[in-house]
């Protein structure tokens, strides 16, 4: 292990880590990322997570203490509020508030977007397909003009939908979902988002494979839908 100030406990797809390593990349701070197989979760990890989840950031102090956080949006945070570099989330108290409500809006269409690409059926499969275009409506009402959610300036609410756009550009290697048409701002703020390094940086090179081989062992409807 080095003697990283800051350790990135990651699992290859989790779109919650990949928040917390657009975060840390954007902030440029140094990081070590270690993976860990959730399907068969070591000891050394079940003993530091308490909910038995990824992400998680090991936090090195000066006296050699090390101290445990967990939650994606808790390290988000915490990141912004310790590390250098650009800032993240808004001065003014109110619109922070506002961007971390669509933090966790992000977070409700994850859980769509779970159901939607384990369905395994065409009923299932439509249902949630139906929610994801109904949320992405609502972003389509909140996104400014661009480039990012708040305009010019890249906020947590961006890394927060990055990883949800990724998997889109996998879907769409495999079928047409239809999830943003008629949404032209959300298309070009996903297509920005996708161009940025600190997005195109926190997943491995071989991602899709990974996600494909995933929907694969789930015996996902979005793979028959290609057929």
């Amino acid at each position: 292990m080095s003697d990283a100030k800051l350790v990135l406990i990651s699992h290859y797809l989790c779109p919650y880590v990949q928040r917390a390593a657009i975060t840390l990349a954007e902030k440029a701070v140094p990081f070590e990322i270690r993976y860990v197989d959730l399907s068969a979760k070591p000891d050394w990890f079940l003993a530091i997570s308490p909910l038995g989840k990824v992400p998680l950031l090991i936090v090195r102090q000066e006296d050699g203490v090390e101290t445990v956080l967990f939650e994606s949006a808790v390290i988000c945070e915490y990141l912004e509020e310790t590390q250098p570099g650009a800032r993240l989330h808004p001065t003014d108290p109110l619109t922070r508030a506002r961007h971390r409500g669509w933090m966790e809006f992000g977070s409700s269409i994850l859980s769509d977007l779970w159901g939607f690409e384990t369905a395994k059926d065409e009923g299932t499969y439509e249902a949630k397909r139906k929610a994801l275009i109904d949320k992405f409506a609502r972003v389509e009402a909140e996104v400014g003009n661009g480039p990012f959610f708040a305009g010019q300036a890249f906020s947590l609410v961006d890394a927060v939908f990055a990883p949800i756009f990724r998997y889109f550009d996998v879907f769409d290697t495999i079928t047409s979902t239809g999830v943003f048409d008629g949404l032209p701002r959300v298309k070009a703020w996903r297509t920005e988002l996708a161009s940025r390094q600190s997005v195109r940086g926190a997943v491995t090179h071989d991602y899709p494979e990974r996600l494909k081989a995933f929907l694969l062992n789930h015996d996902a409807f979005l793979l028959k839908h290609a057929a």
